[in-house]
This record gives C-alpha cells, sequence and structure tokens, in this order.
C-alpha cells in the first residue's frame, strides 16, 4: 500500500470513528428533526419566495464512469398556484410557467413549447409533472407546503452533523437514510431557516450516483418582484405534443440507459 492509499484509508477511518461517536457527542435524532420541522414551517408561512440555484446530477456509464451534468436557474413560486422555473444547462435551456390552471414548458433554445392542462395547486402540479409526465420541478420537494412530512416519509435514520458554511451562511448539516436514497441537507441558522443546500444519493444504484441543488439569492414576501404567470409567447414558438419537445430534462436524450451509453 503506497502513501496514497494510506492516507486516504486514514482519513475514512477517521470519519466513520467519528459517524460511531456515543450518543451525546451529536446533537440528537429529536433535535435534528425539529431543525427540519423550522425549515418546513418557515417555508409554508411564506407567500411568495424567489431564489436562484446551481444544481448537478451525476451520471454512472456502463464502465463505472461518473459524469456530472450542471445546470442553474431560478423558481419563482407564488402560493398556493402560481410557479415559474428556468434551467439552463449544456443540453437545453428550458421555462416552465403554472398559472394554476394550466402548466406551460418552453425550449428556449428550439422555439418549441407544449402546455398541458393541470389545474390546482403547487402542490398537485409537482405530483402530476413528477408522477405523470415524468418531468420533475427542480427542488420540487422543497416547495410543498407540508415539506417535514414528505421528506421523512420511509426514512429510517437521522443524524445531526453540527454546522456546515454554504454560500458564506452559516448553516445545520442534516442526514438521513431511507430504503433506497441517502440525503443531506444544509438549512441557514437564525431566524429565516432556508434551504441552503440539498443533496440526494441513489443508494441501492451502483456507483451510488448523486443530485444535489445549491441554492442563493433567496428572497421572500414584499422582496419578491410581482410576476405574471402567465405564457406570453414572445418569440412566436410552435406548440407541440410534450413527447416531442426534446432535451427538457436535466438528463438529456441522448443520455439514456442500456446500450452502453
Amino acid at each position: 500500500m503506497n502513501s496514497k492509499d494510506t492516507t486516504l484509508l486514514a482519513a475514512k477511518l477517521a470519519l466513520a470513528l467519528g459517524l460511531m461517536a456515543p450518543p451525546g457527542a451529536m446533537a440528537g435524532e429529536a433535535e435534528a428533526k425539529n431543525l427540519l420541522k423550522a425549515m418546513s414551517d418557515y417555508l409554508a408561512s411564506q407567500k411568495a419566495i424567489s431564489f436562484t440555484y446551481d444544481s448537478n446530477l451525476e451520471v454512472v456509464t456502463g464502465e463505472h464512469q461518473k459524469l456530472l451534468l450542471a445546470s442553474s436557474g431560478k423558481i419563482e413560486l407564488g402560493r398556493p398556484d402560481k410557479l415559474r422555473a428556468t434551467r439552463s444547462g449544456g443540453f437545453a435551456n428550458v421555462e416552465m410557467v403554472f398559472d394554476g390552471k394550466t402548466v406551460t414548458i418552453f425550449g428556449k433554445d428550439t422555439n418549441l413549447y407544449t402546455q398541458v392542462e393541470v389545474p390546482g395547486t403547487v402542490e398537485n402540479l409537482v405530483d402530476e409533472m413528477r408522477e405523470k409526465l415524468r418531468k420533475p420541478v427542480p427542488g420540487a420537494d422543497l416547495l410543498l407546503p407540508d415539506a417535514y412530512d414528505s421528506l421523512l416519509e420511509g426514512v429510517t435514520d437521522v443524524k445531526d452533523l453540527g454546522s456546515g458554511v454554504i454560500g458564506g451562511v452559516e448553516c445545520d448539516h442534516l442526514a438521513f437514510r431511507a430504503k433506497d436514497v441517502d440525503w443531506q441537507i444544509w438549512i441557514a441558522q437564525g431566524d429565516t431557516p432556508r434551504p441552503c443546500r440539498y443533496v440526494i444519493t441513489a443508494s441501492q444504484i451502483d456507483e451510488a450516483p448523486q443530485y444535489s441543488i445549491q441554492i442563493s439569492d433567496w428572497k421572500t414576501s414584499v422582496d419578491v418582484a410581482a410576476q405574471d404567470y402567465s405564457f406570453a409567447n414572445a418569440t412566436g414558438a410552435k406548440r407541440v405534443d410534450i413527447k416531442d419537445l426534446a432535451n427538457i430534462d436535466e438528463l438529456p436524450d441522448h443520455l439514456t440507459m442500456g446500450d452502453g451509453k
């Protein structure tokens, strides 16, 4: 074993010993849940929220190589039934607008859009986008009015890992484990317990790929500029069926499962 291997092994051992510290060495499960509940209650109390984000999606190839796909965007939320989300990455430049009745997905690079009737709240939209349309909203778990219950569903292990700093903001760092995924969240300390970073690890998939979203430029209530949540087709975009709107996900169409891709 060379010196590099020895150093890496020592670092891993130190981390493992730290995480196996006896009760009382870290804050307990109850405290971690209280911190998550405070974040959830704070988010639910905000009638308007906007933030920018940077996201990373890991893809694992058939040769076990990890590839990282990076995107940036902005979320503007007006409770209970208004949402605008943008995302720009290496393969797509997409805007989604929801006015409480219809969701519009606009591919800016292709100048194509699709519209689907989804009447109801943002919570209903998140479910429809995820379960039926297979087009999840970035950071959707954090937009729900019952984020606490949604996030804790199926959780079997909870850890409070102390504090960390994200974008210059001191945060409480929490880690959770469920059957199929591990996830971590960093929550800003103080009177505005907002999410600063959220990481999901697919623990049961080979090489354990991750999805992460880091949040910045956080604004609420009166600090959020009034938005028109209707779709204005200012570019003369052509309307198409959703199946004909290519490369609107964070995972581009050419990076599909199987066939060694």
